[in-house]
């Protein structure tokens, strides 16, 4: 019974303690006041002109973390203020405050007041550079195509470069605006510049007096454009597509460099040529004329095209796509005259072949060349397909210059890739013309052609008409090389030749052909 009672007493006591002991607690931490979260988020009002706080109604930016950039627009960092880079593009800059960054203008002027402090690089490029006396600047100074103002105590913590003068700059300030409304809007023309209408005319001028000297290559672009304008402009594609790369792979190899000036030179003629070509056949097309054209209509076309060219190229966006569609126009209509005046000037010899008959004699007596046969003779003459046999490619056409070129750009432009994708290794910079020269002889032994002749549609026979061997293919590269060597006299010699040879087809004995289909990857 007492120890029930003892237990019952028990119960009360460890409640009251329990009590006691959390009162305890609560009085020894007493709870903080907790403040309105409302009102602690909310930020101080600033003060009215406070310049700490810039107004975004007055110098609107675009922030990049604690970057500035600034495109088409002037920026202004005020006193007390702080960047922590600031980029100008078409636009001047004027610094008062703090830049813990780099402050780089292109194409616009920067102005550093007293108050200014840079603590990297200040960049200026085709504007100028003003400081004030008591501006720092604690990295490199560059002004490249402006002048720089600052007074004689004045001397940045780095290195302090200026290239050019104040001509240097006015010229390139005079850039600006045929930038901002001329470029940006997609025109090449903006009426209210005068120096735009000054090379306008520089280039009217180009393309009257190779409209006026060369009337004939001008005549057959103009035609080429004017019949077969979607023709026409692919080829001109594929001449862009494939001229830079095969640039690019001559500027990269010793010999190349030496062919890079006359490459240039041709294009520079065929673009000029080409150019005067459309204009002349956009006149044409817009006035009824005689054919052949006279000398006074074909002026009378080319007066009329350039000045409705003028006039678009004043068009927003339409005039850019002008410019460019007229471009690659004038470099394929420039190639279709070529092709056509090196088969004028060395046409394509066919040799028919026919079966003769003897009376009497076996039907298979054997083929003669239509040439040796007298008309009195009394043979029977019939004649042969013109498909050649497979065991004598040598009767097949000759390839002309312009598929060779194109084949052989494809396969620089291959190699390069291949080398490029498998990286030079151990035989370093010169590896490029080495795996060239392994590519062309290794194919050439082994299918008679590359893989730019079997798109092109070309190969490489004996004079005989029989296959290449080994050794032909490689007597055939390493002469290649010589021809080349001798800039690109070697190559270009089979312009003039009968057989259409170039020096390595005459050491080697062999011909390039234009073969079909079936017969290139036999």
């Amino acid at each position: 019974m007492k120890t029930k009672d003892m237990r019952r007493s028990a119960v009360p006591c460890l409640c009251a303690g329990a009590l006691v002991l959390m009162s305890a607690i609560a009085g020894a931490q007493p709870p903080a006041r907790v403040a309105d979260p409302v009102a602690a988020a909310a930020p101080l009002p600033a003060a009215a002109g406070d310049p700490a706080v810039p107004d975004p109604e007055q110098n609107p930016i675009f922030r990049v973390g604690q970057s500035v950039v600034r495109v088409g627009r002037d920026y202004t960092l005020g006193a007390g203020e702080t960047a922590g880079e600031v980029r100008a593009v078409l636009g001047s800059v004027t610094i008062s405050g703090r830049v813990d960054g780099q402050v780089a203008a292109f194409l616009g002027d920067v102005r550093l007041t007293s108050t200014a402090v840079i603590d990297h690089e200040l960049v200026v490029v085709g504007g100028s550079a003003t400081v004030e006396t008591g501006a720092v600047v604690y990295g490199s100074l560059v002004v490249v195509g402006g002048t720089l103002t600052a007074p004689p105590e004045f001397g940045p913590g780095g290195e302090q470069v200026v290239v050019g003068n104040k001509s240097v700059g006015d010229a390139v300030k005079a850039a600006v605006p045929w930038l901002t409304r001329g470029l940006l809007w997609g025109r090449p023309v903006v009426p209210d510049l005068g120096w735009v209408w000054m090379v306008m005319g520089a280039f009217f001028l180009l393309y009257l007096a190779t409209n006026t000297l060369f009337d004939g290559p001008v005549s057959l672009a103009a035609a080429a454009t004017y019949e077969r304008p979607l023709t026409t402009f692919l080829l001109g594609l594929l001449v862009l597509v494939v001229s830079v790369p095969a640039l690019v792979v001559l500027a990269a190899t010793v010999i190349g460099i030496a062919i890079v000036p006359f490459v240039l030179c041709a294009l520079l003629l065929a673009g000029l040529a080409g150019k005067a070509g459309v204009l002349r056949a956009v006149g044409a097309s817009l006035v009824r004329q005689s054919s052949p054209e006279s000398k006074l209509q074909s002026l009378r076309s080319f007066l009329l095209g350039a000045a409705v060219i003028t006039f678009v190229y004043i068009v927003p966006v339409l005039g850019m796509a002008a410019w460019a569609v007229t471009g690659v126009l004038g470099l394929g209509a420039a190639a279709s005259a070529v092709r056509v005046l090196l088969v004028r000037e060395h046409p394509r010899r066919e040799r028919p072949a026919v079966a003769a008959i003897a009376p009497g004699g076996p039907a298979d007596a054997g083929l003669l060349e239509a040439d040796s046969l007298e008309p009195s003779s009394g043979l029977a003459v019939s004649p042969l397909p013109p498909a050649a046999p497979a065991g004598d490619l040598a009767l097949l056409p000759r390839a002309t210059f312009l598929d060779r070129l194109a084949a052989f750009a494809l396969d620089c432009l291959l190699v390069a890739i291949a080398v490029a994708v498998l990286g030079v290794g151990i035989l370093g910079e010169g590896a490029f013309p080495l795996f060239l020269l392994a590519y062309h002889v290794a194919f050439w032994a082994w299918k008679g052609t590359t893989l730019g002749g079997i798109v092109v549609g070309l190969r490489v026979v004996r004079t005989q008409g029989a296959e290449l061997r080994f050794v032909d293919a490689l007597v055939r590269g390493l002469s290649a090389v010589f021809s080349m060597a001798a800039l690109g006299i070697g190559c270009f010699w089979m312009l003039q030749d009968p057989k259409s040879q170039m020096w390595h087809d005459k050491i080697a004995g062999t011909l390039v052909v234009k073969a079909p289909r079936e017969l290139i990857l036999q």
